[in-house]
């Protein structure tokens, strides 16, 4: 039975913790859009992305309304276009082009799955894509990338690691103008996971239906906000209070995605509850650690509370939902967290905290602005010490790592306007 008390806790948590609804993504297997012909397969994507698609925006703008949760993203994954592209003998960017274009007849803000799963090594296609991700980038804007070159079950691809470190700062390059922003839209992945509704790694797995809708829910305002009602809690108190914030959280999730999928006539597909920051007050997993007992995030102890916060979150999750899916946990993305931004300001946190700290968290090492002389052959060791550590502990780490191009330690990269893109 809801109550007055249930109905005011979760106004609340809308107006004052910045709860949300992250983003709402529909996932669209192109497989049967497969041509030898590059002009006919376009089309076809085309096609298909707005005749799956057309609904999307209007449907999540209908339930923003009608149960007052902000729905911030509506966006799209794809099958991932290697496999597209692979019966075509032509230049893949003609793919990116016709995503860019469907993304925005649809009304999205990011469309997701110019990707290659090159863990085992490089199929028809795969190495012909990868090196045209940087150009793909630059003439888009709502297109995102990720590339998978490892799994815990075939091992790193080495070769696909270095030539990502030669990707990534290519992408950086090829978009000096815009502040670097296409690294912002590539993902490098180890053990990256079929169903994942967040940008910029988001792609519809091989095993996933032919159209479904997944649902990205955060809040890590809601959860600190929580915590901070119990200042005196011991360890096990505050895992609890994670919890059931986390279950009620999850609920707003499902219950958007149940009625998306209703009305859309898709299948639902998960929930993915993910405290993913962003750089709005008190919406920062960074102040959450430190509303822990943590004096500065980076600080000793800062992983083991980043694993408990990760670990009850899944844990509250899954009381709330079966479909709990993706990369359910706590995110850790620098340049999206103000508390991680000042702990960077303060020397407190370094990247090789960070590096640790991703053995627990959801992902790895994400948004994270590096000198612009870096060198590929560093960037690529990064990649690959990040895919080592998702390997051997079975789990999904990934690296977005920017270079900034024409910069140097202790310069400032600003993307004021990165939420206006659906970053």
């Amino acid at each position: 039975m809801i109550n007055v008390y249930d109905i005011l806790e979760t106004i609340r948590m809308i107006q004052d913790e910045c709860l949300d609804i992250r983003t709402i993504t529909m996932g669209i297997s192109l497989l049967d859009c497969i041509d030898s012909d590059i002009d006919r397969a376009c089309e076809k994507v085309y096609d298909k992305i707005c005749r799956c698609a057309g609904r999307l925006v209007p449907v999540g703008e209908e339930i923003e309304k009608e149960y007052g949760i902000p729905i911030i993203n509506k966006r799209l994954s794809v099958t991932p276009i290697a496999m597209i592209s692979a019966a075509c003998d032509a230049d893949p960017v003609k793919f990116a082009h016709t995503m860019e274009r469907a993304a925005k007849e649809c009304g999205v803000n990011l469309i997701g799955g110019y990707s290659a799963l090159v863990q085992k090594g490089f199929s028809a296609g795969d190495e012909r894509l990868i090196r045209s991700i940087p150009r793909a980038l630059a003439e888009t804007s709502c297109v995102c990338s990720s590339v998978n070159i490892g799994s815990t079950k075939t091992g790193i691809n080495m070769d696909a690691v270095a030539l990502m470190g030669h990707i990534v700062r290519e992408a950086a390059e090829a978009t000096v103008k815009d502040r670097c922003f296409g690294a912002a839209k590539l993902v490098v992945f180890c053990n990256a996971v079929d169903d994942n509704p967040f940008m910029a790694g988001a792609f519809h797995g091989m095993g996933e239906p032919d159209c479904m809708i997944n649902v990205g829910v955060s809040g890590p305002g809601v959860v600190r906000s929580a915590l901070s009602k119990y200042p005196d809690a011991d360890i096990s108190q505050l895992a609890d209070i994670i919890k059931k914030t986390a279950y009620k959280i999850t609920r707003v999730g499902q219950l958007v995605g149940v009625t998306a999928s209703e009305r859309l006539g898709v299948p639902f597909g998960i929930v993915d509850l993910s405290l993913a920051p962003t750089p709005a007050v008190g919406d920062s997993v960074a102040y959450i650690l430190e509303e822990m007992g943590l004096e500065k995030c980076g600080c000793a102890g800062t992983t083991a509370c980043l694993a408990m916060l990760n670990d009850a979150v899944k844990k509250g999750g899954v009381m709330a939902c079966s479909r709990i899916g993706g990369l359910s946990g706590a995110f850790i993305p620098v340049s999206e967290d103000a508390g991680m931004i000042a702990a960077a300001e303060c020397g407190s946190l370094r990247i090789e905290k960070l590096e640790a700290m991703t053995a627990v968290c959801s992902v790895g090492l994400d948004m994270i602005v590096i000198p612009g002389d870096t060198s590929a052959e560093i960037i690529s060791g990064i990649i690959a010490d990040e895919a080592a550590i998702g390997m051997v502990n079975s789990k999904t780490t990934a690296v977005r790592v920017i270079p900034a191009i024409g910069h140097e330690v202790g310069d400032t990269l600003d993307w004021a306007d990165s939420s206006e893109r659906g970053l």
